[in-house]
């Protein structure tokens, strides 16, 4: 077994199973599913599967999902329509009726389908585990969108007072995952609702934070959504904003053949490189600028110095 084997975390920690009491037999009564056809066939599972009417269950109310596809739930719908609620979803008593613990998206599209009852099992969860599970089983099955993650994840964090590390870790995510979602809730709220569409991706609004201003942000986000940029364009406009925004000074003047290396190193590496001499010409510097990991990670792949995993 290799290193990064050894290392790996297994991801979404803990997973549904485990923060999770007993199953909780439903009453005898409970109607056969409309379908007619037997589920599960495991006489344990039997035992604590029911049909529950759908009229009688409440959403969760930490749900971190905001935006639901609807050709995803029609199509959903379409397969339940011809086989059923294959997995039952989980749910929680609460006063005579009850609340999902996980599963909101296959109760949609069974109402969807026309159906008056959905195979259930009831567990014992407290508020904190309901929040927990939402979280895990979303980005599990059915990645939310970049800003529902990240709502998901202050929440989250405010509600059991973790850092972000031990969110990380109680997430089996990456640190670096959590915070650079959580920064996205530092932008305007016009490229927010274009994260929310799809208009702009988890990529165009890390670039886009590197701007110092909310206009300029907002000015390169419709610039990018107009012109369908992708990223790495992106990047670029962003890096020359800022050498603009840069209070710069008085330039040196430079020989032409200086200048006109700079810009074949430029125009090569896809960044700002600038070549220092001293007064005589016989020594100096080459600074060649980055200004993100992957930034960093392209610029030295192209001069061939070091590999992206080696980074």
């Amino acid at each position: 077994m290799s290193k990064s084997q050894k290392s790996r975390r297994p991801h979404l920690g803990r997973g549904l199973e485990s923060l999770l009491g007993p199953l909780t037999p439903l009453p005898s009564e409970s109607a056969p599913a409309k379908e007619g056809k037997p589920f599960p066939p495991d006489k344990a599972q039997q035992q604590a599967v029911g049909m529950v009417p759908v009229k009688e269950i409440k959403p969760n109310p930490h749900q971190p999902r905001t935006t639901w596809n609807d050709e995803d739930l029609a199509d959903l719908a379409a397969s339940i329509t011809a086989n059923g609620v294959i997995q039952p979803i989980l749910l929680r008593q609460s006063g005579k009726g009850y609340e999902i613990i996980a599963g909101e998206r296959r109760l949609r599209a069974a109402v969807l389908a026309g159906l008056d009852t959905i195979p259930a099992m009831v567990r014992d969860a407290t508020d904190a585990q309901m929040l927990e599970l939402a979280l895990v089983e979303n980005i599990h099955r059915a990645d939310l969108n970049p800003l529902e993650r990240a709502q998901a994840y202050q929440k989250y964090i405010s509600t059991f007072s973790l850092s972000q590390s031990e969110a990380a870790q109680h997430l089996g995510e990456d640190r670096s995952v959590i915070a650079n979602h959580l920064r996205l809730l530092d932008l305007p709220s016009e490229i927010k609702q274009m994260l929310v569409d799809g208009a702009l991706s988890m990529g165009h609004a890390r670039a886009l934070l590197a701007l110092p201003t909310d206009d300029l942000r907002r000015k390169l986000a419709n610039r990018a959504m107009a012109g369908r940029l992708s990223v790495r364009e992106v990047e670029r406009l962003v890096r020359l904003s800022l050498e603009t925004e840069r209070p710069g000074k008085k330039p040196v003047e430079k020989a032409a053949n200086i200048l006109d290396l700079e810009k074949r190193l430029r125009d090569s590496l896809g960044t700002k490189v600038r070549i220092d001499t001293s007064r005589r010409g016989q020594r100096g510097r080459i600074v060649v600028e980055y200004y993100s990991l992957d930034d960093f990670e392209r610029i030295t792949e192209r001069m061939g110095i070091v590999k992206a995993e080696e980074v």
